[in-house]
């Protein structure tokens, strides 16, 4: 037995060991109706094209659906005020759309009818993930003051002192998430005042695991750390989520992905328990499946390279309920998630 994974598992009992929280913990919150959603993967234009990636997530006709906005931050210039855009790269070419422009005016239509329907009980309808690729403090208050401009769309909860205490939402028919990215939780959870409201909300740290320079000590560490060591960190007010590269299921990740076994659905649904156990939502990134004539802009390391191979993994994800199943395949995800709810009565 290596090094790695005797401290590996000497990390797990150490935390098994330690006083429960999870007593104390809410059940995950059934604000998401407690099923799978479509996440839209890099839902936005790149180089110019595929412009269309919005309005396909939307024209799936899921009642839910999370999209993914990566963010740059274009600091003032000429008399033109900083803005967010949106973008894989920091490193831009002027052309990128804002995030107000390619997001919130695209789904104006639909939160406007959605005010107006008044249906809460379908709330949210939209989950919109941020993915900041820069974390400039200008970067974070152009974002919060964009979200303050639509804060009668948003999902909120209310800001209190005791950060473990975690809230209750008061549903929008948008939610805002974001990640763990420095300076984002003083942002968006510290500067708020007590009693005021949290607009967006963010992921837990990511875990302590044993490191090595050896890419295949690497990928053995993150496919056998047991889920506790995964996420040790339950819920708080502003952290409501986890997320997981597919590395963490099978070791090294969709390109070494063998033959999908029950083995590998045992873990997928070790960890999404232990998220749930904690009071999270669960995130995994990013389950494609496709030959290179369908390329549409996809990044080769998420192919497990067969419409079969990752429609096996896809039912899997739908079935142990993993929240957030990232896929550029938004249409082929859709329809395959589309069959279960119908096979299980889900609205």
């Amino acid at each position: 037995m290596s090094i790695w994974v005797i401290r590996i598992l000497a990390a797990s009992l150490a935390l098994a060991a330690l006083p429960s929280a999870r007593s104390e913990q809410p059940a995950p919150v059934p604000l998401l109706g407690g099923a799978s959603l479509l996440h839209a993967h890099n839902c936005y234009p790149e180089d110019g094209r595929w412009l269309d990636r919005i309005d396909r997530a939307l024209a799936t006709g899921l009642p839910r659906v999370a999209i993914e906005q990566d963010l740059a931050w274009v600091p003032p210039s000429g008399g033109r005020p900083g803005r967010s855009v949106v973008s894989h790269d920091t490193d831009l070419t002027g052309g990128e759309p804002s995030l107000e422009q390619h997001f919130f005016a695209r789904v104006r239509p639909l939160m406007e009818r959605a005010l107006a329907e008044n249906r809460r009980d379908r709330w949210p309808l939209l989950v919109l993930h941020l993915d900041f690729k820069s974390n400039e403090p200008a970067h974070h208050q152009a974002v919060w003051d964009l979200l303050v401009r639509h804060r009668s769309w948003l999902t909120t909860a209310e800001r209190v002192a005791d950060t473990a205490r975690v809230m209750p939402f008061e549903t929008g028919p948008l939610v805002v998430l974001t990640e763990n990215g420095q300076g984002q939780e003083a942002a968006f959870n510290d500067r708020v005042l007590v009693g005021d409201r949290l607009l967006v909300f963010g992921t837990t740290p990511s875990p302590e695991l044993p490191r090595s320079e050896d890419p295949a000590v690497r990928a053995r560490i993150a496919a056998t750390a047991s889920p506790a060591a995964l996420i040790p960190w339950p819920a708080t007010n502003y952290r409501r989520w986890t997320n997981f590269a597919w590395n963490v299921v099978e070791r090294g990740g969709q390109a070494r992905a063998a033959e999908w076994t029950a083995d590998d659905v045992a873990r997928l649904n070790a960890i999404v328990e232990r998220a749930h156990a904690q009071g999270l939502w669960v995130r995994f990134y990013t389950l494609n499946g496709h030959q290179d004539s369908e390329n549409r802009g996809w990044s080769g390391g998420y192919n497990f390279g067969a419409a079969e191979a990752v429609q096996a993994r896809w039912q899997a994800a739908i079935r142990a309920r993993v929240d957030f199943v990232a896929t550029d395949q938004y249409e082929a995800f859709a329809a395959q998630l589309n069959r279960y709810r119908i096979e299980t009565g889900q609205r």
